[in-house]
């Protein structure tokens, strides 16, 4: 896993980049908000690849746990990927109220993500 920083006027994102999946359970969203909220940045983009399949799977309630973390930590999340694997309608809702809010985010690239994590 390596961390390229993205600085975009006050805002320090980390973007995070693997060749492995970088989340397949709570605690690894929990070590990986850590990591990052201890070396100051204000938002990650993860890419769709490097997180498991169970993420989006709503029942298992892993999302929704790891997203809660990162809103009480403040440090703002952008999915960017091909999310088309995993629509449903309560998947599909989930996105436009996460995108709604825009604290976290579901985009489809790495550019998107940039827009909407830099702007406040």
């Amino acid at each position: 896993m390596e961390i390229i920083t993205h600085n975009l006027g006050d805002t320090k994102i980390a973007e995070i980049v693997a060749d492995e999946v970088v989340i397949s359970s709570v605690e690894d969203g929990l070590t990986l908000l850590g990591n990052v909220y201890y070396q100051g940045y204000d938002a990650i983009i993860l890419h769709a690849k490097d997180i498991s399949p169970v993420f989006f799977d709503l029942k298992t309630g892993v999302a929704g746990e790891i997203l809660q973390k990162f809103s009480n930590y403040s440090i703002r999340l952008a999915l960017a990927g091909d999310f088309s694997a995993y629509a449903s309608r309560s998947f599909d809702d989930f996105v436009r109220e996460s995108n709604k809010v825009r604290h976290i985010n579901f985009v489809a690239t790495t550019e998107e993500a940039l827009v909407i994590l830099s702007s406040k």
